[in-house]
């Protein structure tokens, strides 16, 4: 049997508020053809399918289009539901599109019932672990006292191991295919992923996965291995400037007769770049070096002197595509800058520098109390008066 994994699809996402709906469908047509290309049996999508609880109309339009492809294109679909679904939305009619090819696996009191497909060496039992929020889903997985995704994980695992042991009764069992919406330890997050801690606890152990053939993970939004079975497919666009050198891609995984055969990864096509850039105004406007970032979702850091004006509309004219824009001081750091002004001037010079720029030049009064109030604190800080001094030799 042949699977392809891919996840966080996270249709419906804006980026920097701009729609990524048409960025989306492209990446999924570009799913849907390696589906064709490689004869792939099955799409797993563990999480994170839309960007939100309640998607919009436009939104649920593009992820249905997309599962027609790829269903067209010959593959069942298994998925799950991320911590950005809503399982009760996604999983709404799971029944009626099963029969479809459609299969939405969303209830955590069924994550050891799972979608049995069959190939020529047998049965392929696909297990779908939904994100499991400690807090919600301890009661029903009956570990009541659990309070780590690591507990509830370790939970849900023993169910699936106890349906797979139960169907070796008769038999050996069959192959197990895992999906799963977690954060495992030693993997890296991109920085474009929703937090999923609980009290500061938010990792599981890729050991925790124990027992089945291959483990499709979603939450983290680049490719990563984790052990030849344990894996992130990523999500298939970038969803942040941290993302910009990330290639996307997918994993096409073999199963023959024993299990794991082969994990192929499968590059996606990049839909459209993404560009940081430096520089003046003109700079940007005129540099050749600036020349291949024209198509790119574009990012910029102005260092003009004076902050220009109007300065998103002017670059965008060659740049169609900047999303995000600031400005700074090209001397640098403000810190650094006035610590530096600072050096060297007595405490009723910086005083009286500050008085001149918030209310004008300081009165001689002013000043003078200025100085009164610097010379107390220099005597506070020193210790008691010679008064207080004084009175104590005298008492002792």
């Amino acid at each position: 049997m042949r699977i392809l994994h891919t996840s966080d699809w996270h249709i419906g996402r804006t980026f920097h508020g701009v729609d990524l709906l048409v960025d989306q469908a492209r990446a999924l047509d570009a799913v849907a053809a390696l589906v064709a290309a490689n004869a792939v049996d099955v799409v797993v999508v563990p999480g994170d399918v839309y960007d939100r609880a309640v998607p919009s109309a436009d939104a649920v339009a593009v992820c249905n289009k997309g599962f027609e492809a790829i269903r067209a294109a010959g593959a069942v679909i298994v998925a799950t539901s991320g911590n950005h679904d809503s399982p009760v939305r996604l999983g709404a009619g799971a029944a009626f599109a099963a029969a479809g090819g459609l299969h939405l696996m969303t209830r955590v009191s069924e994550v050891d019932r799972p979608v049995v497909l069959e190939d020529e060496h047998g049965q392929v039992a696909f297990y779908g672990i939904p994100y499991l929020e400690p807090e919600t889903t301890r009661a029903e997985l009956g570990v009541p006292s659990a309070r780590t995704h690591a507990a509830i994980l370790d939970a849900a695992m023993d169910r699936v191991r106890a349906d797979l042991a139960d169907r070796a009764v008769d038999g050996p069992p069959p192959r197990a295919v895992l999906l799963a919406h977690a954060f495992v330890v030693g993997a890296e997050s991109t920085g474009s992923e929703r937090s999923i801690s609980v009290g500061g606890v938010e990792t599981v152990a890729a050991s925790a996965f124990d027992g089945v053939d291959y483990v499709a993970l979603g939450h983290l939004h680049s490719p990563q291995t984790l052990t030849d079975r344990v894996r992130y497919s990523g999500s298939p666009l970038p969803y942040s400037f941290g993302e910009r050198t990330h290639r996307k891609a997918v994993w096409i995984v073999d199963l023959d007769a024993n299990g794991l055969s082969e994990v192929v990864r499968h590059d996606l096509p990049v839909v459209r770049g993404l560009s940081e850039l430096r520089g003046t105004v003109d700079e940007l406007l005129e540099g050749e070096e600036f020349a291949s970032a024209t198509d790119d979702y574009v990012s910029a850091v102005l260092t003009d002197p004076v902050r220009p004006l109007d300065a998103m509309r002017t670059l965008r004219a060659r740049f169609p595509h900047l999303v995000h824009l600031e400005w700074i001081r090209p001397e640098g750091d403000s810190d650094l800058r006035y610590r530096e002004k600072v050096r060297g001037r007595t405490d009723l010079e910086i005083a009286t520098s500050f008085l001149s720029d918030m209310r004008g030049e300081p009165t001689a009064n002013e000043l003078r109390w200025t100085e009164q109030a610097f010379a107390a604190a220099a005597r506070e800080a020193d210790g008691p008066d010679r008064g207080e001094a004084d009175a104590v030799e005298r008492i002792a």
